[in-house]
Parts: structure tokens; sequence; C-alpha cells
């Protein structure tokens, strides 16, 4: 299994872009789904609170499933900000957010289970071997916002044990309607009344919404238990501090999700030791439950995000409207932009044709000094053009640096 796992193609691309930074090369780096502390430093409380705990001698091991401080105030925090409530057995704290989606995919599916999930999403396609599942992707285009619809969805569900969502998604930076998440709720709710009397199991629904509270714009984002209340016994979240605090780096995550699921998670994740660390979840629970510090945070960290994602918009559409083969959705969340850059047939400079998106990215990268990452990592097969750039680790000025770059290579080309 582990032979057949496949490495990631960002850190691949992260690592060559390290390596031209560190020869002296002005890369604008759109590729890691990170945040860089100089731009997006993490809440000065909750910092503040990290370094109290530790000097408190909050260093011992926590308990498996949380403290309950922390259990307790992200059940507050999902009944104040987003209608929901849990009883405390419905919240197990991790460390991140990986190992809520690792113990997901350990706790409900068995070698030979189908796993429905979206193209492009990310890194399912690698739970899914883990598992020695099978992999039911659903390719999805840019009309939809690269989101999955119901119609989508509906042919795969039958005997499927987990359908895999995202919103905001990863790459894409795009949030799923009220009415699309509502239609694909009741076709869940449908597909588990069939199996209702027989032995099958039931379907659930992974949600990872880790990057939820980052929506922008007049996004508003929503779940399937506050849109069809019957989904709570079907939905499992994903979440944590990582995005929404720009907090990667701490490891504080959770999962909330039907009591019976979370308690074979928990299972798992007690045996791997994948929990957070005290001192981060003692100052994550303090935090959570300071509504001012969040908004304070918030007010400064969410327009810069915006900021930096529409200026890339604003800049491809210049270029769009100048007759240049790109091209890019409007931005609703996350940290990610999505973008066509499709010069498919052009010759560079240097002679080369441009084929692939591999080729492409590669001379973005050259002849832009931009790095991005195509949709290839996401799971997607097809020499589209498509690619995710993210803002989480540059500046204003070196996205307003970089655009005209970008422009230039693309009017140079033959």
């Amino acid at each position: 299994m582990a032979a057949g796992l496949t490495g990631s193609e960002i850190l691949k691309i992260a690592g060559e872009i390290r390596a031209m930074v560190r020869g002296g090369a002005p890369i604008c780096n759109l590729t890691v789904g990170d945040f860089d502390p100089a731009q997006f430093p993490i809440p000065a409380r909750l910092r503040d609170g990290v370094a109290t705990a530790l000097a408190k001698g909050e260093t011992n091991y926590p308990p498996a499933d949380g403290v309950p401080e922390l259990r307790q105030a992200v059940q507050a925090y999902y009944r104040r900000e987003l209608g929901l409530a849990y009883p405390i057995e419905c919240i197990h704290v991790t460390g991140g957010a990986r190992p809520v989606i690792y113990s997901i995919y350990r706790s409900l599916v068995d070698p030979g289970d189908r796993v429905v999930y979206p193209l492009p999403s990310w890194n399912n396609n690698h739970y899914v071997h883990q598992l020695g599942a099978v992999g039911v992707p659903v390719p999805c285009s840019s009309a939809n916002h690269f989101l999955p619809t119901a119609a989508d969805l509906a042919p795969a569900l039958r005997g499927a044990r987990l359908v895999c969502l995202n919103s905001p998604l990863n790459p894409s930076g795009t949030a799923i309607t009220p009415e699309s998440l509502t239609t694909i709720c009741h076709a869940v709710l449908a597909e588990n009344r069939r199996r209702e009397g027989t032995t099958e199991r039931p379907l659930f629904l992974m949600y990872d919404h880790i990057y939820w509270p980052l929506c922008v714009g007049d996004t508003h984002h929503v779940t399937p238990p506050a849109l069809v209340p019957e989904m709570a016994r079907y939905t499992i979240f994903v979440d944590g501090i990582s995005k929404a605090f720009a907090a990667t780096g701490l490891r504080v995550g959770w999962a909330v999700g039907p009591a019976d699921v979370i308690a074979r998670m928990s299972a798992v994740i007690g045996h791997i030791g994948a929990w957070a660390p005290r001192a981060e979840q003692v100052a994550t629970a303090a935090f959570l439950g300071d509504v001012a510090a969040q908004a304070e945070f918030r007010a400064a960290f969410i327009p810069g995000i915006q900021r930096r994602l529409d200026a890339l918009y604003r800049g491809l559409e210049q270029m769009r409207v100048r007759g240049l083969p790109v091209e890019a959705l409007p931005p609703m969340g996350a940290i990610y932009l999505t973008a066509r850059i499709h010069p498919f047939g052009k010759r560079t400079t240097t002679g080369g044709v441009l084929t692939t998106n591999e080729e492409i990215r590669r001379w973005i990268l050259e002849a832009a000094q931009v790095g991005v990452v195509p949709f290839q990592a996401f799971g997607v097969p097809e020499e589209s053009g498509w690619f995710r750039l993210s803002v989480g680790a540059v500046s204003e000025a070196e996205i307003a640096a970089a655009m005209p770059r970008l422009q230039r290579a693309l009017q140079g080309l033959l």
C-alpha cells in the first residue's frame, strides 16, 4: 500500500520554488495552501494563550478525545456561529484536520467499499488508496464552479459507503449554494431510505468545511444539517483552526458528527495518538470563547484575503479582455482563485511548444516568475489549463508586480 502512494505534487512544486528563491529569483509563490506569518500572523489572543498555557505547565498528554474545555468551546462555537446544537459526545479534537479525514475513512470504509468524491478535490484519491476502497470520482466543470450537483452525484450514490464534499472548495475557492446542497442532501436521504430493512450499511457524508469562516463577498456558508435537519444523522464535519485563524502549524482540528460514528473515530485516533498538543488546545478553547478577539482578528484577516483574491481576479480579467488566453472564476471563499491559463499550441521564445498543463506551469514559473498548481494535483486528468492560485503566502505588492510579468510573458508567445 505504502509503495503505491504517490507524493504530493504541490510539495514537489513548492520545493522547486524554494530552490529558485534561494537563488535570488523574486517568485510570486501562489502554490502553497498555507499562510506566511509575515502576511497573516495568528491572532494575538491565541498566540499569547499558547505561551501562557505552556508557562502554566500544560505540557502533558491531553485526553484522547480532547480537553473538555475545548470540546465545550467547539460546541458553543457551532451553536453560536452555525446554529448547530450537538451534544458533547459528538465532538472529538484531533491534531489538525487530516486525522479527522483519515479516521472517517478508517472508521466507515472497508476494503472494496465505494467512496464518491468530486473532481477536482484534495487527497480523496490517496485516502481511497490507503483503505483499499473503490474510488468513484465525479468530474465537475467550471460551469458549476467545479462543485458537484445532485444530478452529478446521484448515479454514483447507490451502494456507496461515503460521499465527500468540501466547501469552500480546495482548489477552486468556490462555495456550494444552499439550493444545490439541499438537493444533494435529499439524494443522500433517499439512498438511505432505500437501504432501510436491508443489510446495507448507511451512506455517510463527509463535509469538509475547514475554510467556512473564509467566505468572501456575498458568499454565505451553508451546512447539511442546517438545511435538512435529518442529515445530522449522516454528516461528519471536518473542521479546525488551521484556515479560520491562519494557525496551520498549531495543529488543532476537530470532528463533529453522530455520536456512534465519533466513538469509532475516537478509538482509531486514540490508537495512533493523533491528538492536538495540550497547550494549543487550552489556548484554542479560550480563544473560541472570546467573541471580541475573533471579530478583531477577522476585521483585518478576511479583507486582506479578499483584496489579494480580487487583485488576482482583476489582473486576469484585464488580460482576458485584451484577448490573452486566460480566464478566472470570481472568488467566493478560502484562499484560492481558480484560473484557466491556456496558451496551448503557442511557442515560447526558447522554441518549445506548450501542450500540457505541466509545460504551461513550468513556463509561467520561468517566464513570469509566478508559481501556480495545475488541477492534475487534485485528480483532474484533462489537460484543460486550469490552475489553483493561493494567496496565503504573498503580499498585495507581490501580486501587483506579478500580473504585468504574466501579461508580458503571454504577449511574448509566438
